[in-house]
Protein backbone atom coordinates (compact mmCIF):
# COMPACT_ATOMS: atom_id res chain seq x y z
CA UNK A 1 0.00 0.00 0.00
CA UNK A 2 1.32 3.59 -0.62
CA UNK A 3 2.46 5.74 2.70
CA UNK A 4 0.97 9.11 3.30
CA UNK A 5 4.44 9.86 2.58
CA UNK A 6 4.51 8.60 -0.82
CA UNK A 7 0.90 10.34 -1.20
CA UNK A 8 2.66 13.88 -0.28
CA UNK A 9 4.79 13.88 -3.01
CA UNK A 10 2.55 13.48 -5.38
CA UNK A 11 1.20 16.00 -7.67
CA UNK A 12 -2.22 17.36 -6.18
CA UNK A 13 -4.10 17.60 -9.23
CA UNK A 14 -3.88 14.00 -9.48
CA UNK A 15 -5.20 11.06 -7.55
CA UNK A 16 -6.03 7.16 -7.25
CA UNK A 17 -9.08 6.84 -8.30
CA UNK A 18 -11.35 3.26 -7.52
CA UNK A 19 -14.22 3.58 -9.62
CA UNK A 20 -17.07 6.11 -10.93
CA UNK A 21 -20.76 5.50 -11.24
CA UNK A 22 -22.21 7.96 -13.28
CA UNK A 23 -26.00 7.47 -12.16
CA UNK A 24 -26.11 8.15 -7.95
CA UNK A 25 -29.01 8.19 -6.44
CA UNK A 26 -28.67 7.70 -2.30
CA UNK A 27 -25.34 9.57 -1.82
CA UNK A 28 -26.32 13.06 -1.77
CA UNK A 29 -29.68 14.96 -2.94
CA UNK A 30 -30.14 14.36 -6.32
CA UNK A 31 -28.47 12.55 -8.66
CA UNK A 32 -25.27 12.05 -8.03
CA UNK A 33 -21.93 11.44 -10.41
CA UNK A 34 -19.88 9.45 -7.42
CA UNK A 35 -16.18 9.40 -7.85
CA UNK A 36 -14.46 6.95 -5.38
CA UNK A 37 -11.34 7.52 -4.34
CA UNK A 38 -8.81 4.52 -3.84
CA UNK A 39 -7.63 4.05 -0.08
CA UNK A 40 -8.72 3.66 3.63
CA UNK A 41 -7.09 3.31 6.88
CA UNK A 42 -9.75 1.22 9.01
CA UNK A 43 -10.75 -2.06 8.78
CA UNK A 44 -14.83 -1.75 9.45
CA UNK A 45 -16.15 -5.46 10.19
CA UNK A 46 -18.88 -5.02 7.54
CA UNK A 47 -17.40 -2.71 4.86
CA UNK A 48 -18.52 -4.14 1.35
CA UNK A 49 -15.83 -2.41 -1.00
CA UNK A 50 -12.68 -4.07 0.74
CA UNK A 51 -11.46 -3.64 -2.90
CA UNK A 52 -11.19 0.21 -2.33
CA UNK A 53 -8.66 0.04 1.01
CA UNK A 54 -5.40 -0.44 -1.00
CA UNK A 55 -4.36 2.96 -2.58
CA UNK A 56 -2.29 1.61 -5.37
CA UNK A 57 -4.85 -0.31 -6.31
CA UNK A 58 -6.70 2.20 -8.14
CA UNK A 59 -6.45 4.26 -11.53
CA UNK A 60 -4.28 7.46 -11.65
CA UNK A 61 -6.52 10.40 -13.12
CA UNK A 62 -6.31 14.13 -12.46
CA UNK A 63 -9.28 15.87 -11.31
CA UNK A 64 -9.96 17.79 -14.64
CA UNK A 65 -10.52 14.45 -16.09
CA UNK A 66 -12.90 13.55 -13.74
CA UNK A 67 -14.96 16.70 -13.74
CA UNK A 68 -14.95 16.58 -17.64
CA UNK A 69 -16.20 13.00 -17.33
CA UNK A 70 -18.82 14.43 -14.63
CA UNK A 71 -20.22 17.40 -16.72
CA UNK A 72 -21.36 14.79 -19.63
CA UNK A 73 -24.11 13.59 -17.04
CA UNK A 74 -24.93 17.38 -15.70
CA UNK A 75 -27.93 17.34 -17.57
CA UNK A 76 -29.58 14.36 -15.87
CA UNK A 77 -28.82 15.52 -12.23
CA UNK A 78 -31.95 18.66 -11.99
CA UNK A 79 -31.64 21.18 -9.81
CA UNK A 80 -30.26 19.38 -6.58
CA UNK A 81 -28.18 16.95 -8.11
CA UNK A 82 -23.64 17.11 -8.61
CA UNK A 83 -21.07 14.81 -7.79
CA UNK A 84 -19.92 12.79 -4.66
CA UNK A 85 -16.93 11.86 -3.69
CA UNK A 86 -16.60 8.65 -1.72
CA UNK A 87 -14.51 6.09 -1.42
CA UNK A 88 -12.60 4.12 0.65
CA UNK A 89 -11.77 7.21 2.99
CA UNK A 90 -11.55 10.48 0.38
CA UNK A 91 -9.66 12.52 3.27
CA UNK A 92 -6.60 10.41 2.41
CA UNK A 93 -6.38 12.35 -0.19
CA UNK A 94 -7.19 15.37 0.67
CA UNK A 95 -4.93 17.51 -1.36
CA UNK A 96 -6.72 15.74 -4.40
CA UNK A 97 -9.85 15.91 -3.47
CA UNK A 98 -9.61 20.18 -2.76
CA UNK A 99 -8.63 19.97 -6.60
CA UNK A 100 -11.52 17.62 -7.42
CA UNK A 101 -13.81 19.91 -5.31
CA UNK A 102 -12.20 23.09 -6.99
CA UNK A 103 -12.48 21.98 -10.59
CA UNK A 104 -16.29 21.28 -9.74
CA UNK A 105 -16.87 24.84 -8.34
CA UNK A 106 -15.61 26.24 -11.57
CA UNK A 107 -18.03 24.59 -13.42
CA UNK A 108 -20.80 25.34 -11.37
CA UNK A 109 -21.28 21.69 -9.88
CA UNK A 110 -23.19 21.07 -6.43
CA UNK A 111 -20.53 19.01 -4.32
CA UNK A 112 -20.42 16.87 -1.73
CA UNK A 113 -18.46 13.70 0.83
CA UNK A 114 -19.05 10.69 1.69
CA UNK A 115 -16.20 10.42 5.08
CA UNK A 116 -15.50 8.29 7.40
CA UNK A 117 -13.62 11.19 8.86
CA UNK A 118 -10.96 9.04 10.27
CA UNK A 119 -7.91 11.00 9.04
CA UNK A 120 -8.85 14.52 10.44
CA UNK A 121 -7.06 15.93 13.11
CA UNK A 122 -7.31 19.49 14.79
CA UNK A 123 -3.37 20.73 14.20
CA UNK A 124 -2.80 23.91 12.82
CA UNK A 125 -1.42 22.54 9.07
CA UNK A 126 -4.31 19.94 8.92
CA UNK A 127 -7.23 22.37 9.72
CA UNK A 128 -5.86 24.41 7.35
CA UNK A 129 -5.87 22.37 4.49
CA UNK A 130 -9.80 20.93 6.24
CA UNK A 131 -11.32 24.53 6.05
CA UNK A 132 -9.70 25.12 1.90
CA UNK A 133 -11.13 22.02 1.21
CA UNK A 134 -14.49 23.20 2.66
CA UNK A 135 -14.70 26.51 0.69
CA UNK A 136 -15.92 24.05 -2.18
CA UNK A 137 -17.76 21.48 -0.21
CA UNK A 138 -21.59 21.91 -0.60
CA UNK A 139 -22.60 18.53 1.65
CA UNK A 140 -20.37 16.20 4.39
CA UNK A 141 -22.11 12.86 5.23
CA UNK A 142 -20.29 11.70 8.14
CA UNK A 143 -20.45 7.78 9.08
CA UNK A 144 -20.35 7.46 12.46
CA UNK A 145 -19.62 3.74 12.72
CA UNK A 146 -20.16 3.84 16.10
CA UNK A 147 -20.33 6.33 18.83
CA UNK A 148 -18.63 3.85 21.45
CA UNK A 149 -14.69 4.23 21.47
CA UNK A 150 -14.30 0.67 22.72
CA UNK A 151 -16.61 -0.79 19.95
CA UNK A 152 -15.30 1.39 17.71
CA UNK A 153 -11.86 0.58 17.62
CA UNK A 154 -13.18 -3.40 18.03
CA UNK A 155 -14.80 -3.24 14.83
CA UNK A 156 -12.60 -0.69 12.48
CA UNK A 157 -9.44 -1.06 13.72
CA UNK A 158 -9.84 2.72 15.18
CA UNK A 159 -10.89 5.20 17.61
CA UNK A 160 -13.85 7.83 16.89
CA UNK A 161 -12.28 10.52 19.32
CA UNK A 162 -11.12 12.41 16.09
CA UNK A 163 -14.27 11.50 14.31
CA UNK A 164 -16.16 12.79 16.98
CA UNK A 165 -14.02 15.79 16.75
CA UNK A 166 -14.62 16.12 12.90
CA UNK A 167 -18.25 16.12 13.88
CA UNK A 168 -18.34 19.23 16.41
CA UNK A 169 -15.78 20.81 13.84
CA UNK A 170 -18.12 20.84 11.06
CA UNK A 171 -20.82 22.00 13.46
CA UNK A 172 -18.86 24.90 14.47
CA UNK A 173 -17.68 26.43 10.76
CA UNK A 174 -21.69 25.60 9.66
CA UNK A 175 -21.02 23.33 7.36
CA UNK A 176 -24.23 21.32 6.38
CA UNK A 177 -23.70 17.45 7.32
CA UNK A 178 -25.51 14.42 6.95
CA UNK A 179 -25.30 11.80 9.69
CA UNK A 180 -24.95 7.90 8.56
CA UNK A 181 -24.83 4.99 10.45
CA UNK A 182 -24.58 1.19 9.58
CA UNK A 183 -27.21 -0.54 11.53
CA UNK A 184 -25.59 -4.16 12.97
CA UNK A 185 -27.36 -7.26 14.63
CA UNK A 186 -25.76 -7.55 17.94
CA UNK A 187 -23.90 -4.64 17.69
CA UNK A 188 -24.32 -0.85 16.69
CA UNK A 189 -28.15 -1.86 16.91
CA UNK A 190 -28.07 -2.24 20.46
CA UNK A 191 -30.38 0.79 22.19
CA UNK A 192 -27.66 2.15 24.69
CA UNK A 193 -25.39 2.65 22.02
CA UNK A 194 -28.41 4.12 19.36
CA UNK A 195 -29.70 6.18 22.30
CA UNK A 196 -26.21 7.47 22.94
CA UNK A 197 -25.44 8.57 19.37
CA UNK A 198 -29.06 10.56 19.62
CA UNK A 199 -27.38 12.37 22.26
CA UNK A 200 -24.35 13.29 20.47
CA UNK A 201 -26.05 14.44 16.96
CA UNK A 202 -28.32 16.41 19.22
CA UNK A 203 -25.32 18.47 20.38
CA UNK A 204 -24.77 19.40 17.23
CA UNK A 205 -27.04 22.32 14.97
CA UNK A 206 -25.69 21.33 11.42
CA UNK A 207 -27.06 18.05 10.82
CA UNK A 208 -29.85 18.10 8.49
CA UNK A 209 -30.52 14.32 7.99
CA UNK A 210 -29.36 11.24 9.72
CA UNK A 211 -29.79 8.02 7.43
CA UNK A 212 -29.64 4.68 8.83
CA UNK A 213 -28.08 2.16 6.87
CA UNK A 214 -29.07 -1.44 7.31
CA UNK A 215 -26.38 -4.39 6.82
CA UNK A 216 -25.50 -6.08 4.42
CA UNK A 217 -23.44 -9.02 3.43
CA UNK A 218 -23.61 -8.19 -0.74
CA UNK A 219 -19.66 -7.32 -0.04
CA UNK A 220 -18.56 -11.15 1.24
CA UNK A 221 -17.91 -12.66 -2.30
CA UNK A 222 -15.06 -9.51 -2.78
CA UNK A 223 -13.23 -10.69 0.82
CA UNK A 224 -13.03 -14.42 -0.90
CA UNK A 225 -11.61 -13.22 -4.05
CA UNK A 226 -9.39 -10.88 -2.20
CA UNK A 227 -8.20 -14.04 0.45
CA UNK A 228 -9.42 -12.00 2.96
CA UNK A 229 -11.63 -13.63 6.12
CA UNK A 230 -15.42 -12.16 6.60
CA UNK A 231 -15.58 -12.04 9.88
CA UNK A 232 -19.06 -11.28 9.78
CA UNK A 233 -19.58 -14.27 8.22
CA UNK A 234 -23.24 -15.49 8.74
CA UNK A 235 -24.39 -12.66 10.49
CA UNK A 236 -27.96 -11.61 9.78
CA UNK A 237 -28.97 -8.23 8.40
CA UNK A 238 -31.54 -6.38 11.12
CA UNK A 239 -35.25 -7.08 10.86
CA UNK A 240 -37.51 -4.23 10.05
CA UNK A 241 -38.59 -3.77 13.62
CA UNK A 242 -34.99 -2.81 14.51
CA UNK A 243 -34.32 -0.64 11.56
CA UNK A 244 -37.51 1.04 12.18
CA UNK A 245 -36.49 1.21 16.26
CA UNK A 246 -33.22 2.54 15.25
CA UNK A 247 -34.93 5.18 12.54
CA UNK A 248 -37.17 6.23 16.01
CA UNK A 249 -34.40 6.81 18.49
CA UNK A 250 -32.07 8.64 15.97
CA UNK A 251 -35.73 10.57 14.88
CA UNK A 252 -34.99 10.04 10.60
CA UNK A 253 -36.82 12.21 8.69
CA UNK A 254 -38.24 10.43 5.81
Amino acid sequence: MISMTEYDKMDNKKGYVHSIESFGSVDGTGVRFIIFLAGCAMRCDFCHNPDTWDMKAGKMMSAEELIEKALRYKAYWGKDGGITVSGGEPLMQMDFLTEIMKEAKKNGINTAIDTAGQPFGTDKEYLEKFDELMKYTDLVMLDIKHIDNDEHMRITGMPNKNILEMARYLDKIGKDVWIRHVLVTGGSDDDVYLEKLAEFVGTLGNVRKVEVLPYHSLGEIKYEKLGIKYRLKGLKPPSEERIRNAERILAVKK
